[in-house]
């Protein structure tokens, strides 16, 4: 039997999350999966200053949330999102000095920091808009599923600016290929939900009535398996980037030796032996 666990290092490491009250956008956790919702539907969910620095702050919180074992990413009213908002965020832009903008831009990118850092998998939802910073926030999860109808833009270019933001240059390559990702970025041109399966930036298509159902179905699937062992899988495909492929094997040699160590292991091998469907706990 496991000894419970120290209540100090407890209290320091685990951070419920399921009875947070987000105030930018809406948040629900049921059965371990938590759902955000980007929720401004009248203007296809924009992102304000104060979104953003509650996205990153709520990201960076589930790193010790022990009741989250996956998290859903949508937009309300049929679009994902249209990226910052014009009058809250893309106007006040142009009033500031390099210092502050540069907090702005650091702040954006420790959004996509606090994503891939955070172990749970992150599935994104998009239909309709997904453009700029939203296109953004699609592109730093873990799996996304897309409409037919879905628009994905990374219109920097179009508005004045590199395409280089928030990460882009180093992820979408390596998600859709060097050569698309540069024309995506070059162009700023919008990605349809067919062509963005065929090139691999969503991972399959759903009706739009369909869409959130079958993006928590996924999640569910996710949260029944060996959370622990999951949230492994999601730092070495974020670390390995960096890797030599040495390095890397040597890198997942320790991090399954760790796997093994957990009672998720032993319970998947006795369930074999009898035939049955493991039952993972998380530890």
């Amino acid at each position: 039997m496991n000894k419970p666990l120290d209540p100090a290092l407890q209290a320091g490491n685990h951070k419920p999350l399921a009875g947070y009250q987000a105030q930018h956008f809406l948040w629900e956790v049921k059965d371990g999966v938590g759902t955000i919702t980007l929720n401004r539907p009248e203007r296809k969910n924009p992102l304000t200053f104060d979104s953003y620095a509650e996205l990153r702050d709520l990201f960076h919180n589930l790193k010790w949330a022990t009741d989250v074992k996956t998290v859903v990413v949508t937009g309300a009213g049929g679009n994902f999102c249209s990226g910052g908002d014009v009058h809250e965020i893309i106007g006040p832009l142009i009033d500031l000095k390099a210092p502050e903008l540069l907090m702005f831009t650091r702040m954006t990118g420790e959004l996509v920091k606090m994503m891939r850092v955070c172990p749970q998998p992150i599935i994104a939802a998009i239909d309709g808009v997904c453009a700029g910073a939203g296109a953004i926030i699609a592109m730093s999860s873990d799996m996304r599923l897309g409409t037919a109808r879905s628009k994905t833009a990374f219109l920097f270019n179009r508005v004045g600016l590199a395409g280089c933001d928030m990460g882009a240059c180093a992820m979408l390559p390596r998600i859709i290929g060097q050569g698309r990702a540069s024309e995506l970025l070059y162009t700023g041109r919008s990605l349809g939900g067919e062509e963005g399966e065929r090139w691999g930036f969503f991972n399959r298509l759903s009706e739009p009535e369909a869409l959130l159902a079958d993006a928590h179905k996924l999640a569910a699937d996710l949260t029944a398996g060996p959370s622990f062992a999951n949230g492994i899988t999601k730092t070495m495909l974020h670390q390995e980037w960096a890797m030599t492929i040495e390095q890397a094997i040597e890198a997942e040699a320790q991090a399954q030796a760790i796997c093994m160590l957990t009672e998720d292991y032993g319970r998947a091998y006795h369930a074999f032996v009898a035939k049955q469907k493991p039952v993972f706990q998380g530890n």
